[in-house]
């Protein structure tokens, strides 16, 4: 069972077919759609503007989503936020990506199927055209996503999707185990795949 807060009379929604990890925050006025997928420890603030997640869209470990009032924080639909981001009072559009450690700052606009590098900081007030690979602190547009990169990112929000789906039917707390067992199983995930080794496969 997800652990939500209310605050102001306000409590999060969580739609039934998405995935949201016991350690995760949710605070007030956050939505999280279909088949979205929050990491562990990932914070939701929703006790100045409202948070969205849209259909599909996945918010990974220790990522903070947060905003000023009035305003609306928003990952379209098949968002995919990296490990560590944080997003203030912006907009994340369709089939976007937001890499590791990345910030997004207010009213900053990420046109869909774009990518924000890993570690990059988007000022407040830029708007990012549709299909642009973004880098730098302060982040810049440096060209167009290749056809590669967004069938690689689009590959791992897929697998965000099924592990949406493979956290609820099969994550549980247990008890660790005091040593490894001679015959111990691996997850299998042969279509995970980091970008340069998808691009040295789609070569």
């Amino acid at each position: 069972m997800v652990k939500v807060y209310e605050i102001n009379g306000i409590r999060p929604v969580v739609h039934p077919s998405a995935y949201v990890h016991p350690t995760a925050v949710l605070i007030g006025d956050v939505i999280v759609g279909p088949r979205c997928y929050i990491g562990p420890l990932a914070s939701m603030r929703g006790d100045f503007g409202r948070l969205v997640l849209e259909e599909g869209a996945n918010l990974q470990d220790t990522c903070v989503v947060h905003g000023f009032p009035g305003a609306d924080t928003v990952v379209e639909v098949d968002g995919h936020i990296g490990h560590g981001a944080v997003l203030h009072g912006c907009r994340i559009g369709r089939n976007s990506l937001v890499g590791m450690n990345a910030v997004v700052m207010d009213n900053a606009v990420v046109g869909e199927e774009s990518i924000i590098a890993a570690m990059s900081f988007v000022k407040a007030n830029m708007v990012i055209p549709a299909r642009s690979m973004v880098m730098g602190t302060p982040a810049r547009v440096v060209r167009q996503v290749s056809d590669v990169e967004l069938k690689w990112k689009m590959s791992g929000t897929s697998q965000y999707h099924e592990l949406a789906v493979r956290s609820m039917q099969t994550m549980r707390e247990v008890e660790a185990l005091t040593e490894a067992e001679p015959d111990r199983q691996r997850i299998h995930w042969d279509s995970a795949l980091p970008l340069h080794l998808h691009k040295n496969a789609s070569a």
